[in-house]
C-alpha cells in the first residue's frame, strides 16, 4: 500500500472512530509504522474526525519529525509500544468512555484489567494491562510500557484511556473497539455475579487460535477474525 493510501486510511478510520463517539473533540491519536522504519502519526490538537492526509506527521524511527504538522504529545507512548511489540505496525490511542471508566475502579487487576468475558475480546485484544496515571505526554509513561516487556498489545492508561497495537491499522482499530465494548459489558454487569469464560474455555481458545496470552506464558499477541 502506498504512503498516500496509508495516510487516507488513517483519516478514514479516525473519522469512523470520532463519528461513533469513541474519542471526542481533539482527543486520541493514531500511528502507523512504514516499511522503512519511519512512521505516520496524527498531529497534536487534531480531531480524528477532521484529519487532512497531507498534514499527518511523518517521523523517523527515533520519533523525530521529518514532515507534516507537529505530532501528538503522546509520541513516548507510541515509541515504547513499537520498541517492545516487534509485530506492531499500528497503534490506536483513544479516550473512549467505558475503557476510561474501567481504569478508575479499585478492583481492577493491573495484569488483567478485564476478565475473560467473551471469546472475541481475547481473540482481538488479548489480555489488557493497566498502568498508573501519568500526565499526557509524560516521558515516564514510556518506561511503564517498556516494563510490560512486550507481553500486552492492549494497555489501559489510568484515568486516561486505551492504547492498542496491532499488526495492521485495521487490526488495531478492531481490537480497540472490542476492548471498549468489553469494558462496557463489565460496567453493565458489575456486582451482578456474571458468568465469565472458564479457564478451560480460555485454554481452548488459546490452543485453537494460537493466542499468546500473558497469563499463560505468551509474549506476542495475534489478530484473529
Amino acid at each position: 500500500m502506498s504512503e498516500a493510501r496509508q495516510r487516507e486510511e488513517i483519516c478514514r478510520y479516525g473519522r469512523s472512530l470520532f463519528e461513533r463517539g469513541l474519542t471526542p473533540g481533539s482527543s486520541g491519536n493514531i500511528s502507523l509504522r512504514l516499511d522503512d522504519g519511519s512512521w505516520l502519526v496524527t498531529p497534536t490538537n487534531a480531531s480524528l474526525g477532521f484529519l487532512d492526509p497531507a498534514r499527518i506527521s511523518r517521523l523517523d524511527g527515533a520519533g523525530r519529525l521529518l514532515s507534516g504538522d507537529k505530532p501528538t504529545k503522546e509520541i513516548p507512548l507510541h515509541t515504547a509500544l513499537y520498541e517492545t511489540r516487534g509485530s506492531a505496525r499500528a497503534i490506536v490511542h483513544l479516550h473512549s468512555t467505558h475503557a476510561v471508566a474501567l481504569t478508575m475502579l479499585p478492583e481492577v487487576d493491573p495484569r488483567a484489567a478485564l476478565p475473560p468475558m467473551t471469546p472475541y475480546y481475547l481473540m482481538r485484544a488479548g489480555e489488557t494491562a493497566l498502568v498508573p496515571y501519568y500526565r499526557p505526554g509524560d516521558p515516564a509513561v514510556a518506561d511503564a510500557i517498556r516494563g510490560l516487556a512486550g507481553k500486552y498489545s492492549s494497555v489501559l492508561l489510568a484515568n486516561h484511556g486505551p492504547v492498542v497495537a496491532g499488526d495492521s491499522l485495521e487490526a488495531a482499530v478492531f481490537a480497540t473497539e472490542e476492548l471498549e465494548e468489553t469494558a462496557k459489558l463489565y460496567l453493565l454487569l458489575r456486582n451482578l455475579n456474571p458468568r465469565y469464560l472458564s479457564p478451560e474455555q480460555v485454554d481452548d481458545l488459546a490452543k485453537t487460535f494460537g493466542l499468546d496470552l500473558p497469563s499463560r506464558g505468551g509474549h506476542e499477541g495475534h489478530d484473529h477474525d
